[in-house]
């Protein structure tokens, strides 16, 4: 957390143009373009505010971290990726199943593989950035056996994706007669 290096924000911003991209794909194919965008909208909004919720109350879980601002402006942007991986999460499943609206009715399955995927992500997320000296863990972080990698951010990844798309599907009542 001490230095912000360039290669951290590499990732993010291929996933930044690569969700460019997707969004320009999906809201063509998108049979009511103004209200899949209201989406988008609606999943960013609240994956920010869940995310750097999350962020900051797990912060004591990690080295050099406390409350202040260099703290609060890494837990921004960190949240801001998590966010733009939310939406990559999205359009990958949007992708998949050829529906922009997949999440309106999920099935257990799907439910299955979202939290999976979301679970599996945040294990590359956590070796890649522990590998690179990014952040580090205190002894209080519960660790998952054999990965090596916090319990918490995992956690993250495999229930607030999930949380955010209902949630953003539910404010919506057009989304609802789709």
């Amino acid at each position: 957390m001490d230095q912000l290096s360039f290669s951290v924000f590499i990732i993010p911003l291929a996933a930044l143009l690569l969700m460019i991209i997707l969004v320009v794909q999906l809201e063509k194919k998108a049979d009511n373009q103004r209200t899949f965008m209201h989406l988008l909208r609606s999943i960013t909004v609240y994956s920010f505010i869940f995310h750097f919720a999350w962020e900051m109350l797990q912060m004591p879980l990690f080295l050099n971290m406390s409350l202040g601002w260099q703290s609060t402006l890494f837990c921004t942007l960190a949240s801001v990726a998590d966010t733009i991986m939310v939406l990559l999460i999205y359009y990958g499943f949007a992708s998949l199943y050829k529906n922009c609206w997949w999440m309106i009715r999920p099935t257990p399955y799907r439910l299955m593989v979202l939290v999976l995927t979301g679970g599996a992500g945040a294990v590359l997320a956590e070796l890649h950035h522990i590998n690179l000296g990014t952040w580090s863990y205190l002894t209080r972080m519960p660790i998952i056996p054999g990965l090596k990698v916090g319990l918490v951010p995992v956690l993250q990844f495999m229930l607030l994706p999930g949380v955010i798309y209902f949630l953003a599907l539910s404010y919506n009542k057009k989304i609802k007669s789709i």
